[in-house]
């Protein structure tokens, strides 16, 4: 198993020594709300970032027995590098080989311990959160007010669309609920329809009149 994180230029920062265990925790959100005379209730907000957390340490010298790889780091520079991490705005990508873990996130926090009797040696203690990305969704189909202007609450006018086999009588009946009216629906579209009433062609969309 080897752990590393990779930065968005494709940098690989690799830890030497493997930690005994790799903590993941995660939890569901919940937001407390307080409804008059029932009292307090929980409804689910979604998922909790998820933590990761491992400890380890950082040797000042090369050991086959648990080292990873022999070109160590050293360990006071490392230290430094992790501390660049976590105080930088952009996500780092962490990846756990032979496991699932191959996540963007945030270092949140580390400690550094010195230990008497192993001069040079770096111990830590790192934790992670996942990052994700907040995306804000804008509605872009209301125009703008302007100031000064009234909204316009005049009756769009209703259409048909002449089909094959319509009359002007046929779509009275339909759409006005008299056969009756078919004189009111010609007199509204005499430029489209032309000089002869029985001449409507599929297509044709006429104004119903009101």
């Amino acid at each position: 198993m080897d752990i590393h994180l990779r930065d968005g230029a494709g940098k690989d920062f690799r830890f030497p020594v493997n930690p005994e265990e790799i903590t993941i925790s995660r939890g569901k959100s919940l937001e407390t709300v307080n409804i008059l005379s029932l009292g307090e209730y929980e409804f689910p907000a979604g998922e909790k970032v998820k933590e990761i957390a491992f400890s380890s340490f950082f040797p000042a010298s090369y050991d086959e027995g648990y080292c990873k790889y022999s070109e160590l780091p050293d360990p006071q520079e490392a230290m430094n590098q992790l501390t660049r991490m976590m105080n930088s705005k952009t996500p780092v990508r962490l990846i756990i080989t032979e496991t699932a873990v191959n996540v963007l996130v945030m270092i949140s926090a580390h400690n550094t311990t010195f230990k008497g009797g192993e001069p040079g040696d770096v111990y830590f203690e790192l934790t992670a959160r996942t990052w994700r990305d907040m995306k804000v969704h804008t509605n872009t189909s209301v125009a703008p007010k302007t100031q000064g202007s009234r909204p316009d609450t005049k009756p769009k006018a209703k259409t048909y669309t002449v089909k094959s086999g319509d009359t002007l009588s046929k779509i009275a009946k339909l759409e006005l609920g008299s056969s009756a009216k078919w004189q009111a629906i010609y007199n509204a579209n005499i430029k489209i329809i032309g000089k002869d009433p029985g001449k409507i062609k599929p297509g044709q969309k006429l104004v119903m009149p009101s």
